[in-house]
């Protein structure tokens, strides 16, 4: 298997910015298309379990668009192959105390790469500086 293929790390990488963006912006339409639309689509946050697309897409209606900034840091991408990757990276909102991780799993499908996992937590302290 290829680790790392560098025009599907460009891929992985477009769509993750295009989700965080839209994430920041609460563009939920963008939001929902770049989930997987499928039962098996599941989305731990740091509040909430979902399970199945529609859930998540339900959950994403209801949120506040306040407060959704942030910055990233350490953002890992990796690919396997030509199909499949992950996207893992901490945040910190303005004014909070807490540092986020969030880590995604993105499938190529006939539409385009999708989330077909994502998890989201956050650390009770920061973690020390490397």
């Amino acid at each position: 298997m290829d680790i790392n293929l560098p025009d599907i790390v460009l891929e992985v990488t477009a769509a993750f910015a295009r989700y965080e963006k839209a994430l920041v912006s609460n563009e939920v339409a963008v939001l929902d298309e770049l989930f997987w639309d499928s039962p098996h689509t599941l989305r731990y946050g740091a509040t909430e379990n979902l399970y199945g697309y529609d859930a998540i897409r339900a959950f994403r209606a209801g949120r506040s668009p306040q407060g959704l900034a942030r910055q990233l840091m350490n953002t890992v991408i990796t690919t396997y192959g030509r199909d499949f990757a992950t996207a893992s990276t901490e945040f910190r909102r303005a004014g909070a105390a807490r540092t986020g991780r969030q880590s995604q799993t993105w499938l190529r499908t006939p539409a385009g790469w999708r989330v077909v996992a994502a998890h989201v937590s956050l650390l009770d302290t920061p973690p020390p500086l490397a």
